[in-house]
């Protein structure tokens, strides 16, 4: 068995010299991540809340238990004619507008 080889100092120094830069700057990337993160987890609570009432409002549309009576004699409506729930935005390959 061949006996172990003495590293240098100046080896020894950089290493730990990179493994300690690296440790803070992890922390401070974590830091400044963190607030991020935590606007974009309360954001997303709020869209999944919205997307929740209205799939719950859809559901009963499609059960029949609610009716809903839109009058607009000048306004042209766009409706979906693939049935798919739409939150944030319209697909315009599959609205037709009455």
């Amino acid at each position: 068995m061949v006996p172990p080889v003495a590293v240098s100092p100046l080896i020894k120094t950089a290493r730990y010299s990179a493994l300690i830069a690296g440790i803070i700057y992890g922390k401070k990337r974590y830091d400044y991540l963190k607030p991020i993160a935590a606007e974009e987890r309360r954001i997303e609570e709020e869209e999944k809340k919205v997307r929740e009432e209205q799939e719950r409002i859809a559901k009963q549309l499609a059960e029949g238990s609610i009716t809903m009576f839109i009058f607009t004699p000048y306004i042209q409506l766009p409706v979906c004619t693939c049935k798919r729930l739409h939150v944030a935005h319209w697909h315009s390959c599959c609205h037709v507008t009455i």
